[in-house]
């Protein structure tokens, strides 16, 4: 009696003993199962990306790559990631004991590099589908897409891109649940549990940041747009809500700048501000200058001396005529479309490339003064509104993505510019090589091709500076023959011009052009030789002092200060009149000798004439002349009527000189 009464109580207090190790067993069996279901499908996983990677997108030739490169997105990185993942998790099969830990410690380790390739993928997903609703358009190319993707896997079924485009979605938010069925089913005071609980976290996290990121490029993508709209379009879209906007903006701007409330200081975003300004303007100065240097290689390119008849005896002459020939066929050609398609197509690609950010930079300071305008009202009031609400977050979202992203897209840039400039400087050398390879027969026939470097630069010098002599002793010789010029009288209207111009800015700040002038840029003015221009400035705002800020009366823009020379202010006839009345009175008149030419006589033209009107004819440097009348019909002798080519018609006097007898007019180089 005693022993089975001690059975019974061994078997009643044995009996919970048995039920715990019955649920640890069921719960170990959970657990193995739900690894098995992590790994099973894993392997299913990259298996189906494998086969859209390789088969689906190989297949699809009939798409653009461009559309390609948007539904499949950064597939290629996903699948190395995930080959990598998949990989650590089989290898946890040979240590059973610590499977459950070493799959935690995986996910741990793969957390950063699944949120980001994630991320890049889950960003282009809306505009995958807006792809495939377009070809859901098109019968024809939707029929073809299906059929393509049944027969790589029939499990699509009809919904065809749609099920593939969904899957990498489906996979990374599935990834807490499967570990968090793993952690469900392992005991609390087991080893594994703490790294099971913060990997079932840290995938949490993943989503909730993937998404986060999702949303705040879904807000970006609605303000990178850069439409050009018309007047008439940007009227249109004006109405009380934006106006309402503007006005409190502008009020919020008013009250900083005025003390009244302070501004919100954002020193990290505004240095990467400063250098994404800084990236602009060298994308800009270098496109700028990489157009002008195209403009002069056609130039250069449309130059050929070479095609004309020289009449140049056998000589050096002539090989440089056959080279030159053979570079402007090929070696020029080649280098112009090289330079083209490797420099100036990536450039305009790269500034293309800017439009966006500059865009979300500006609206990003739109949606700051929204902001500071909710924080404060926050503050006096404890509330705000779902509209101020949303402005809020769409700031934050703005300045999120933008802190985040500005410093990738910067140093990008800078790559992306520095290989274009490497590339240019690769062009230039490569150029300069063709050249002197084409070149070597050609200077070995030349008389100097024996001197060394060093000498013929000397020879070179030397003889520069001896043609330079000439010039000089030339230059002397022609202005103790010539008399100085004058200004060119003006029509009534250009007086009228001027005399708006003397009266605004005095007679020092006036100036004349030259010769004609073409405006290359936005600013530059386009402008006739003779025009007279107003000084404003006489540097640009780099502080180049070879550009002048000038007013024409009617535009301002910059000018060359090569091609202005200062105008001497001619009076009128009126102004004359009583001057000349005042020396009749005086005892000893003080007059200004007049240049005077006979009448019916063979002149020179000492300069050269641009005539403004029907009364006047042109006239070129050397040019001879017979004069008709020494005077014009009023009596002023500083016009003459004179004949040139068979047309008649008035120019300055001194501008004519006597040509001298019986020797031929000219001068000579100095001996």
């Amino acid at each position: 009696m005693t022993n089975h009464g001690d059975d019974a109580l061994s078997s009643r207090t044995g009996a919970p003993d048995g039920d715990d190790r019955l649920s640890e067993d069921r719960s170990l069996l959970q657990q193995r199962l739900a690894v098995r279901e992590l790994i099973d499908t894993e392997v299913s996983y990259l298996h189906v990306l494998q086969l859209c990677a390789s088969d689906i997108r190989s297949r699809l030739q009939q798409l653009p790559q461009g559309d390609l490169d948007v539904l499949f997105s950064n597939i290629d990185d996903i699948i190395k990631v995930n080959s990598r993942l998949l990989h650590d998790l089989q290898e946890t099969a040979s240590r059973e004991e610590e499977q459950v830990q070493l799959i935690g410690n995986a996910f741990l380790e793969f957390q950063e590099e699944l949120e980001q390739v994630y991320k890049v993928y889950c960003a282009s997903y809306e505009q995958a589908l807006l792809l495939v609703e377009t070809y859901r358009k098109e019968p024809e190319l939707q029929r073809e897409i299906q059929g393509i993707i049944e027969a790589v896997l029939p499990q699509a079924g009809p919904s065809g891109l749609s099920f593939l485009l969904v899957i990498p979605l489906q996979r990374i938010t599935k990834y807490p649940l499967l570990l968090q069925k793993i952690l469900e089913n392992t005991l609390p005071d087991a080893s594994a549990y703490a790294v099971l609980q913060r990997a079932t976290s840290a995938l949490q996290d993943v989503v909730t940041n993937i998404n986060e990121y999702k949303r705040r490029k879904e807000v970006a993508s609605k303000y990178t747009k850069v439409e050009p709209l018309s007047l008439r379009e940007r009227l249109a879209r004006i109405n009380t809500h934006t106006l309402s906007k503007k006005t409190t903006r502008l009020s919020q701007l008013l009250k900083q700048e005025a003390g009244l409330v302070p501004r919100t200081e954002d020193k990290e975003f505004d240095d990467l501000e400063e250098r994404f300004h800084w990236v602009s303007l060298c994308v800009t100065e270098l496109k700028s200058n990489v157009a002008a240097y195209l403009d002069n290689l056609e130039a250069f390119l449309r130059f050929r001396p070479q095609d004309y008849n020289l009449e140049i005896p056998e000589g050096p002459v002539v090989q440089y005529c056959y080279l030159a020939r053979d570079l402007q066929l090929q070696a020029f050609p080649e280098f112009k479309q090289q330079l083209e398609a490797q420099v100036w197509q990536p450039l305009c690609s790269l500034a293309k490339a800017l439009a966006g950010p500059q865009n979300l930079i500006k609206k990003r300071l739109d949606k700051l003064l929204d902001f500071e305008r909710v924080e404060e009202k926050l503050l006096e009031v404890g509330s705000v509104t779902y509209e101020e609400e949303a402005a809020r977050h769409t700031y934050q979202a703005l300045n999120s993505l933008l802190v985040a992203e500005l410093p990738q897209f910067n140093q990008l840039a800078m790559r992306w510019l520095g290989q274009i400039l490497c590339t240019f400087v690769t062009l230039q050398r490569d150029l300069a090589k063709q050249v002197l390879q084409r070149a070597e027969d050609s200077l070995a026939q030349l008389p100097h091709h024996h001197l060394s470097e060093p000498a013929f630069r000397k020879l070179v010098e030397d003889a520069l500076g001896q043609t330079s002599h000439q010039l000089r002793s030339f230059q002397e010789n022609f202005e103790k023959v010539l008399p100085p010029p004058t200004t060119q009288p003006l029509l009534p209207g250009a007086e009228r011009q001027v005399q708006a111009l003397l009266s605004r800015y005095g007679p020092g700040k006036l100036y004349q052009v030259t010769s004609n002038i073409s405006g290359a840029g936005t600013l530059d003015l386009t402008l006739p030789r003779g025009h007279i221009v107003a000084l404003l400035q006489n540097k640009d705002t780099k502080g180049n002092s070879s550009r002048w800020l000038v007013d024409t009366g009617g535009h301002r823009g910059y000018v060359p200060a090569g091609k202005l020379e200062v105008y001497h202010v001619v009076p009128s006839e009126e102004e004359e009149r009583p001057h000349r009345d005042s020396q009749h009175q005086t005892p000893e008149p003080i007059s200004a000798p007049v240049p005077s030419v006979p009448a019916v006589t063979q002149v020179v033209a000492m300069y050269p004439f641009m005539a403004r009107s029907s009364h006047e004819v042109s006239l070129q440097a050397g040019q001879r002349v017979t004069v008709l009348e020494a005077q014009d019909k009023k009596g002023n002798p500083e016009w003459s009527l004179v004949e040139v080519n068979g047309q008649r018609g008035y120019v300055p006097s001194s501008f004519l000189a006597r040509a001298p007898s019986p020797a031929p007019w000219g001068w000579s180089l100095p001996s």
